[in-house]
């Protein structure tokens, strides 16, 4: 992993960078908690880009939020819902990894919840928080990053953390880099895993590969995760966008970013230009997963792997 790289910022003509949404909705996090397991809530993304799928684990004595939506307003949106689904319960607040989407709402909690994250993910908030903020303001007028200010953890650890909310397992996973450096997986009862953007129901999966100013993003070992979570064998798997699904999402991000890395290494290895594999594959890959929204990420994967990754 390299940290010598600048971090991201708003693209000039010529450099990669997120897709335009100026058309979308307004990235709000909206709606009724929905419980997909015992105690178990997600407040579901609606395929609204830029919205993420919330989670609110209750136990017997606190409550576990996963993730915040992007803003003051979202953030406070998703601390009323866990409140009134906790009812009085000591709350925690983790994310599932530190983009903007899901964890720049978090200041809504600081002082209300206790905020765990690992240390890879707060160094990465620290290091690129400022300029992912940019960015992201570039994408459309309503995605509100203004007075955004980033909150330190309570908490930070490394490797597995456990969160006793009473009467229930909560394992909290770095598992980065991957997505990002700081990628975090929460395990609750062996058996309901949150994956964050490691995994999106019926969307290409997001490669924030953006050189010169954010290449963190490790393809091959992005894979390796997949493989991970799929011995895990969850029953129920929350994706960090689209509908809540169960193990055969894994599998199916996986064998997407699998066949990616295949036609990428064969296409190198022929002398194929960048350009042109990332053409090609995205236009095989538009055609092979034609129900899956967001083709234009297929690019950014494309050239993740043909680069390879930095040297740590």
């Amino acid at each position: 992993m390299c940290h010598s790289e600048p971090s991201p910022h708003a693209a000039t003509a010529g450099e990669l960078a997120p897709p335009d949404r100026a058309d979308a909705p307004a990235p709000l996090v909206q709606g009724e908690p929905v419980e997909v397991s015992e105690g178990v809530f997600v407040i579901p993304d609606n395929r609204v880009p830029i919205v993420p799928n919330v989670g609110i684990v209750v136990g017997e004595h606190a409550a576990l939020v996963i993730d915040t939506g992007i803003g003051d307003r979202n953030g406070g949106y998703v601390l009323e819902q866990a409140r009134r689904l906790a009812g009085g319960r000591r709350l925690f607040l983790t994310l599932t990894h530190f983009h903007p989407e899901h964890g720049f709402g978090a200041q809504a909690f600081k002082g209300a919840a206790t905020i765990v994250y690992n240390a890879a993910q707060r160094a990465e908030l620290h290091r690129k928080g400022a300029a992912y903020a940019d960015m992201f303001r570039g994408l459309s007028p309503a995605v509100a990053v203004e007075g955004v200010h980033f909150v330190d953890p309570d908490v930070t650890y490394t490797g597995e953390a456990e969160v006793d909310l009473g009467g229930r397992k909560v394992l909290l996973r770095e598992v980065g880099p991957a997505h990002t450096v700081g990628d975090q997986v929460i395990l609750v009862d062996d058996r309901i895993l949150f994956g964050g953007d490691l995994l999106e129901n019926r969307m290409f999966p997001i490669a924030p590969y953006f050189p010169p100013h954010d290449t963190d993003v490790d393809a091959d070992r992005w894979i390796t995760v997949l493989d991970q979570l799929l011995a895990l064998a969850p029953a129920v798997v929350v994706p960090g966008h689209g509908e809540v699904s169960d193990a055969t999402l894994i599998r199916d991000v996986r064998d997407y970013l699998d066949h990616v890395r295949t036609e990428t290494t064969r296409l190198r290895d022929r002398g194929t230009t960048e350009d042109e594999a990332a053409e090609r594959i995205s236009d095989s890959a538009r055609s092979r997963w034609s129900t899956w929204e967001h083709p234009e990420w297929t690019s950014f994967a494309v050239r993740a792997f043909y680069n390879g990754h930095p040297a740590a």
